[in-house]
């Protein structure tokens, strides 16, 4: 699989990463298997928070199902935590859940709101807390996760961050307006641009059936579609992106992935007029 820089941190990434969400009620001998299948396929860059699954269950998998890789990948884990003691307390959970004393990439997760930024960056907030731990290498570099452009584009404002994680997605650009501004704005900064949502259609319809339970949103499941999707993504300036939380969805991204080719702007004409008239899971206020 094709690696690419992430910013200027100096590190390879392969095109898709294997997200956390992934292994939500799995036995452990099949995270096993998939991380090693994973490994196996070029895949190098693990993506994890302590909110996915039950009381850490996501870390606790993925920290005995990567420690034969853990030297050859790169692990990205987040805090949903706002305030340094707090931030401090999760970060320390889980490195030990992942076992590792390092994370390669630490990220505040899922920014929305301007005051949410600012709490973070106050006196006592989850910054001040990341930033030392990057000072005594528990962290080697500083990123974030986003859900509105006014977050994104505040928090860059505030710190030089090496990366941002956000929805790039063919209905967001198209039905949303979202997307496009926050890569421009992490091109002007130099700052390395992650993808998440890639392969999603629209939000469920209420009373809908959810073949894919651990996805809030719904996925596509078309094999075409998924193809186009996921390289519409990888064909925008960005390093890699995060497939659904769904290893039948994760495995379908690494083929895409595997065979990449840049999307043509006929492609891009199909994608247009199959994302008309759908809800996009995020738009720009």
């Amino acid at each position: 699989m094709e690696l690419r820089q992430l910013g200027n941190t100096g590190r390879s990434l392969s095109l898709v990463g294997l997200g956390g969400v992934t292994l939500v009620d799995m036995e452990q001998k099949n995270a096993d298997s998939l991380v090693a299948t994973a490994v196996d396929n070029g895949v190098n860059y693990f993506d994890v928070a302590p909110s996915y699954g039950r009381n850490c269950e996501t870390e606790l998998r993925l920290g005995t199902a990567l420690k034969p890789y853990r030297d050859q990948s790169f692990l990205a884990c987040k805090t949903g935590r706002r305030d340094g003691a707090g931030a401090e307390e999760e970060m320390n959970r889980s490195l030990k859940h992942l076992q590792t004393d390092h994370f390669d990439l630490y990220q505040l997760h899922a920014i929305t709101s301007i005051q949410e930024v600012d709490e973070c960056f106050q006196s006592g907030g989850a910054m001040e807390t990341i930033t030392k731990a990057k000072e005594s290498g528990k962290i080697l570099n500083i990123g974030f996760s986003a859900h509105s452009v006014e977050a994104a584009f505040h928090a860059m404002e505030l710190f030089d961050f090496a990366s941002a994680l956000f929805p790039i997605n063919f209905v967001t650009f198209y039905e949303g307006n979202f997307g496009p501004q926050i890569i421009s704005r992490c091109l002007e900064r130099g700052v390395g641009r992650l993808a998440l949502k890639s392969m999603a259609r629209t939000q469920w319809m209420e009373k809908s059936a959810h073949p894919y339970p651990h996805c809030w949103y719904e996925p596509l499941s078309d094999v075409h579609i998924s193809d186009l999707a996921l390289r519409f993504t990888l064909s925008q300036p960005i390093t890699a992106a995060i497939p659904p939380g769904d290893p039948g969805l994760f495995s379908l991204a690494v083929k895409i992935a595997q065979n990449f080719h840049p999307i043509s702007q006929e492609e891009i004409m199909e994608l247009k007029a199959y994302a008309k008239g759908l809800t996009p899971i995020f738009h720009a206020a």
